[in-house]
């Protein structure tokens, strides 16, 4: 079952001390794990805490580390209790095999005339942080650090955000995504080397037989059907002229799509209408079962493109709710691009004031019979778009662009959904900038400003990041 976005990160707490202050302060192990439980306690609804005893020894850390990682945690928040030396900590963390970000924050906020030596040894955290941190630069680690006051909203949003890119990038390293088919002919800026992805990003692609699809169909029981239509009457305004056939067969697919991924353990996927169009047992192109899925949380993208699929799937984990588009057409006189796609597209992103369209849509391509098909415009105001560019080798770029959907005019004619983001840079530096950049016409986008979050992402991943 694909991971819902709204899942909060799984972090651990990794807090580090040492005994040569057990016997200066008895009692201190304690105190410092009360508070990392207080520090856990203001995280709480960023991210769900998993903590352990403090280490204080490098066997400590390593048990600590090795635990976190059989667990399948997202991500390790280092927590300096007092000064620990690094050496202690340096193989734990460099050969960590999820993200880490160093939090460098102190139980007391502020210096006091009242503190003793008992004080500045409960909050020394800071040189504690700067060796830590040193070993893990020497090692080559990418990490993010945090220095608040552990108290403070700034603190929980710079850990909110940093945890969400830590699932994003351990999300990536175990994903799976499955290509119907083969991918679209001559499409070279979705073309990438399946090695040097699995190598670098983490995501493994598996190819399904359409024939296994076909095959799925046709073991759909009637009540599934039923209940996914029936499902469909309540969420969306259902245009008359679609046949009872057209939806069961449009059930059958999106029910039969999403075993096969459970089966194959695949969180995104991608399908191509040409391998569907000349297989030659398919009636109609599965347009709204890739909204529908988008909407449970799987990622996707057209044409077998497994690159866009991947991302897709990562801006689920990173922000919630992405959604499958590509720039159509540019809008100078708005300074904005249409944005849209054949017609799939999550419509979790819809306008709330508009209802979401479940319409009979002829469509030529594929030379399949007309697919039922979700219509939306995109719901005005914050947005972010990126694009995952594969370089050659293990060369990986992010190309993000923040903005926003401009509440724009009807395009009556389109039977897609669609929507007009204006970049903040304008569409004539941002796309000059996005083509130097070597930006694909397939991307994520999500509601909302999330550049800084694709910039940790990249950095946990060490891939390139360029924001236009």
């Amino acid at each position: 079952m694909t991971q819902t976005p709204a899942q909060r990160p799984r972090i651990g707490v990794l807090g580090i001390m040492q005994e040569l202050y057990d016997d200066m302060l008895p009692g201190i192990t304690e105190r410092q794990a009360e508070y990392t439980q207080r520090v856990a306690d203001q995280l709480s609804g960023v991210a769900e805490l998993v903590l352990d005893t403090p280490a204080r020894s490098r066997a400590d850390a390593e048990r600590v580390m090795r635990r976190f990682e059989h667990e399948g945690l997202d991500g390790v928040l280092v927590v300096m209790l007092t000064y620990g030396p690094s050496l202690r900590v340096t193989r734990a963390l460099g050969e960590a095999r999820i993200p880490l970000a160093l939090a460098n924050i102190q139980p007391d906020p502020a210096v006091s005339p009242d503190w003793d030596m008992a004080d500045m040894t409960y909050n020394q955290g800071i040189h504690g942080a700067q060796d830590t941190a040193n070993a893990m630069v020497r090692a080559g680690v990418p990490f993010e650090v945090i220095t608040e006051d552990w108290q403070s909203p700034e603190f929980r949003d710079r850990v909110d955000r940093w945890a969400r890119a830590a699932r994003t990038v351990s999300a990536w390293r175990r994903l799976r995504v499955g290509i119907f088919g083969y991918p679209m002919n001559g499409m070279g800026d979705a073309r990438v080397d399946e090695s040097a992805l699995i190598r670098v990003l983490g995501p493994q692609v598996h190819v399904i037989a359409p024939g296994q699809l076909y095959r799925t169909m046709g073991d759909c029981d009637t009540e599934s059907v039923t209940g996914l239509i029936a499902a469909e009457d309540d969420r969306f305004r259902v245009d008359e002229k679609l046949s009872v056939t057209e939806r069961e067969d449009h059930a059958r697919m999106q029910i039969a799509i999403e075993r096969l991924l459970r089966h194959h353990g695949c969180d995104a996927y991608s399908t191509h209408f040409d391998a569907l169009g000349e297989d030659g047992r398919f009636s109609r192109l599965p347009m709204a079962a890739a909204s529908n899925l988008m909407a449970r949380g799987y990622g996707f993208a057209g044409e077998g493109d497994v690159p866009a699929a991947a991302l897709v799937y990562a801006g689920h984990q990173l922000a919630g709710d992405a959604h499958f588009t590509e720039m159509y057409a540019m809008d100078f006189p708005t300074d904005s691009i249409l944005m849209s796609h054949m017609g799939e597209g999550n419509w979790r992103v819809a306008r709330t004031d508009e209802p979401v369209e479940l319409i009979k849509r002829p469509l030529d391509i594929g030379g399949l019979d007309d697919p039922p098909t979700v219509r939306f415009r995109i719901q005005p105001g914050p947005a972010t778009v990126a694009s995952l560019v594969c370089l050659g080798g293990d060369h990986f770029r992010l190309v993000v662009s923040e903005g926003e959907i401009l509440d724009s005019q009807h395009l009556p004619a389109l039977e897609m959904p669609y929507g007009q983001f204006r970049p903040a840079s304008g569409v004539r530096a941002c796309m000059d900038a996005w083509l130097r950049a070597g930006g694909t016409h397939h991307l994520v986008m999500n509601l909302g400003h999330h550049a800084a979050g694709w910039r940790l992402v990249c950095e946990l991943a060490g891939i390139e990041f360029r924001q236009v």
